[in-house]
């Protein structure tokens, strides 16, 4: 007699919030679209009570936002919520290197570097889906803060996941594949070498790929509300 094989059962909640996270992580919807659930449920050929419930999961993970009277839309960042979320993401992965290296005697345990392995490996593939990424890239931070040991650090972090996750769709204009997996690669080189310092250069090098570009287009003025007969007027 064969031996029994099991099954996943997946809800039908789970498969609609799964697929709107994946087009989500994917950019497909992007930050501050909004999710009609007219439009959706018949898409997907569901009840409109379960893309409602689909799209509460995904507000409780930080990447639909939901508002009375006006739906849900894909969650965004502004440049006011990067630099607190940086320093509250410093902080935890700061610490949790720390502990990570201390527990570990100077070195970083397997899971960390099975993690960064595999990112360079999705990193290699031929143009593969940047929710892929963002997956590799999550699963590389998670393993060094679960290193810690420490579960009280561990929920904190996870609980920032779907704003860290939309922080990573923020990089993908300014940071090649290529990039991607050398910055992880030496993160993890630099941390056993010379510490928890090097961890802080990393995240800031990120928070300023994000950043920079918005702090541009801020300073672009709005030739569309420029008045045309101010903007002839010699100065």
């Amino acid at each position: 007699m064969s031996a029994r094989l099991s099954l996943q059962r997946v809800s039908t909640v789970d498969a609609i919030a799964a697929a709107l996270r994946t087009r989500i992580l994917d950019g497909e919807l992007h930050a501050g679209e909004r999710l009609r659930e007219l439009e959706l449920a018949q898409a997907y050929g569901v009840a409109r009570h379960s893309l409602r419930a689909a799209l509460r999961a995904l507000a409780g993970e930080g990447l639909v936002t939901i508002e009375p009277n006006r739906g849900a839309s894909v969650a965004q960042l502004d440049a006011a919520d990067l630099a607190p979320l940086f320093e509250l993401r410093a902080a935890l992965e700061l610490e949790a290197a720390r502990l990570a290296l201390e527990r570990h005697g100077g070195r970083l345990p397997k899971p960390v570097h099975d993690a960064v392995r595999l990112m360079a490996a999705v990193c290699e593939q031929p143009a593969p889906p940047w929710s892929t990424v963002v997956e590799a890239h999550d699963a590389v931070h998670h393993a060094l803060v679960a290193a810690a040991q420490s579960p009280r650090i561990l929920r904190a972090y996870e609980a920032l996941a779907g704003e860290l996750r939309l922080f990573v769709i923020g990089l993908r204009p300014s940071w090649p594949l290529a990039r991607m997996a050398e910055h992880h690669e030496r993160l993890l080189a630099d941390l056993e070498g010379t510490g928890p310092a090097a961890l802080r250069a990393h995240l800031a090098d990120g928070r300023d790929s994000v950043m920079r570009p918005r702090r541009r287009s801020a300073t672009v003025p709005d030739l569309q509300q420029t008045d045309p007969d101010t903007a002839r007027r010699p100065t």
